[in-house]
């Protein structure tokens, strides 16, 4: 299973710094324990010292992670405000009919509600659903349906 961690980086910041990405990491740790064998894509990882970037490269490095954020199997986009890059990042995913779940007490914002197939309140709430093998059921099912329907 492959799955991309997207969220705030820099959210409604106006200098050039990046919000804490500790969240990245609990995701991420939460994953590798419940699915063995997950890939995951992180910008955050992919891209150290991305705010140094020039501007060809951050042009070529968002564009990029887009595109990765539709190539997963599940998308897990977590908002505790609300983040342009990561509205892209669902939108790609969206298109391509990537699983999307949003972990965000916004749960009125039209870019969430109508993009992510689930929508949870909190970090515990997706590592409980990681632990219970909800999301390994659920990609399981879409691969068994996408090949029966010839996909």
């Amino acid at each position: 299973m492959h799955v991309f961690i997207a969220g705030v980086m820099q959210g409604d910041r106006l200098d050039n710094q990046i919000d804490d990405q500790d969240y990245r990491v609990r995701i991420a740790e939460s994953l590798q324990t419940h699915l063995p064998g997950v890939q995951i894509s992180d910008p955050w990882v992919l891209n150290p010292g991305s705010v140094d970037y020039d501007e060809a490269q951050a042009r070529s490095t968002f564009l990029n992670m887009t595109v990765l954020a539709g190539e997963a199997d599940l998308l897990i986009a977590y908002l505790p405000t609300v983040s342009m890059g990561t509205a892209m990042e669902m939108w790609q995913a969206f298109q391509t009919d990537t699983y999307i779940v949003a972990v965000t007490p916004h749960v009125h914002h039209w870019a969430i509600r109508f993009t992510a197939n689930e929508v949870l309140p909190d970090l515990n709430s997706l590592e409980e659903k990681i632990q219970d093998g909800h999301y390994a059921r659920v990609i399981d099912q879409r691969l068994v349906d996408a090949a029966e329907d010839g996909e």
